[in-house]
C-alpha cells in the first residue's frame, strides 16, 4: 500500500487530492498537513473533504512526519513548495508538484532537490491536458509557418499568476514543434499600433472571470483554414485525480526528474 501524504489539505484542491486518494487502487491517505494556524488543524482530512473519516488529523506544516508517508503531493504556493522540495530530498521521500508561479529560480532549487529525491512536476495535471500539449507540438510542426499560432486561457477571478502554467508549457510545446526560441516568440496581448502579425511569434492571452476552473485553446489559422484543439476542465478533481496517480507511480523511483508524460507514457511515442 502507498502512503501518501497531502500538504495544504485545508484548501479547495487539498481537499480534492484527499478525495482522490479513495479512488486510487494501492493507495491510501496517511498524512495531511496545513500552515500553522490554519483553522482546520486537527480536524480529520477526509471528513473535511467531504468524505468517510480517515483518522488522519490535519496537522500543522512546521512539524512534518515525513516518516508517516512514501510520497507528498504538494499544489500550495512557489515559496512554500521550494521550502518542501528541500526537506523531501533531505528525507528521501518522492514529491508530486502541482504548483503553478515558480519563478526559474525557484525552478532550479526545485530541480536539484530532484537529485536526492524523485519529484514528478507539470503544471497541470489533468491526463486530456498532457496530451493537448503533445498534439499542439505535432500540428505546430506539422503546419509550419503558414499558420499563426494564439493561446487562449480563462481561469476564475481568483487566479493569481498569469498566463496559466498550462499555458505557459503549451507555448514552450509550441515552440518546440516549430522550432522557435520560447524567449523571444511571446506576445502576451496586443494594444496600439502593433503591427502586421509576424510568423515568429505566439500569442498568449489570459482571461479572469467568475469561477472558472480552467479553459486553454490552441488557435493555428492558416490561408483558407483553421485548426483549434481545446481543453476544457469542469472541475478540480481532475487535477487531484491526475496527481494522485502520480503519486503511485513515483513512489518507489529513484532520484530524478519526472513529468506526467512520463507517468502515461507519452514520451515513449515521441
Amino acid at each position: 500500500m502507498i502512503r501518501i501524504g497531502v500538504m495544504g489539505a485545508f484548501g479547495r484542491m487539498g481537499r480534492a487530492l484527499v478525495r482522490a486518494t479513495f479512488e486510487q487502487p494501492g493507495a491510501s491517505l496517511t498524512a495531511a498537513w496545513e500552515r500553522p494556524g490554519n483553522a482546520g488543524l486537527g480536524q480529520d482530512a477526509g471528513e473535511l473533504a467531504g468524505v468517510d473519516r480517515v483518522n488522519v488529523a490535519l496537522a500543522a506544516s512546521d512539524a512534518m512526519d515525513w516518516s508517516a508517508c512514501d510520497v507528498v503531493i504538494d499544489f500550495t504556493a512557489p515559496a512554500s513548495t521550494v521550502e518542501l522540495a528541500e526537506k523531501a530530498a533531505a528525507a528521501g521521500r518522492a514529491l508530486v508538484i502541482g504548483t503553478t508561479g515558480l519563478t526559474e529560480a525557484q525552478l532550479q532549487v526545485v530541480r536539484e532537490a530532484s537529485g536526492r529525491a524523485p519529484v514528478i512536476y507539470a503544471t497541470n495535471y489533468s491526463l486530456g491536458v498532457n496530451l493537448l500539449w503533445h498534439l499542439a507540438r505535432q500540428a505546430a510542426a506539422v503546419l509550419g509557418e503558414a499558420f499563426d499560432i494564439e493561446i487562449v486561457e480563462a481561469h476564475h477571478n481568483q487566479k493569481k499568476d498569469a498566463p496559466s502554467g498550462t499555458a505557459v508549457t503549451l507555448y514552450e510545446e509550441l515552440c518546440r514543434g516549430r522550432g522557435l526560441d520560447p524567449k523571444q516568440a511571446a506576445r502576451y496581448g496586443r494594444e496600439g499600433l502593433v503591427g502586421a502579425r509576424t510568423t515568429g511569434e505566439i500569442g498568449i492571452h489570459a482571461v479572469r472571470g467568475g469561477d472558472i476552473v480552467g479553459d486553454h485553446t490552441v488557435l493555428l489559422a492558416g490561408p483558407g483554414e483553421r485548426l483549434e484543439l481545446k481543453h476544457q476542465a469542469h472541475t478540480r478533481d481532475i487535477f487531484a485525480r491526475g496527481a494522485v496517480r502520480a503519486a503511485a507511480w513515483i513512489a518507489g523511483r529513484p532520484a530524478g526528474w519526472y513529468s506526467l508524460a512520463d507517468v502515461l507514457g507519452l514520451k515513449k511515442k515521441e
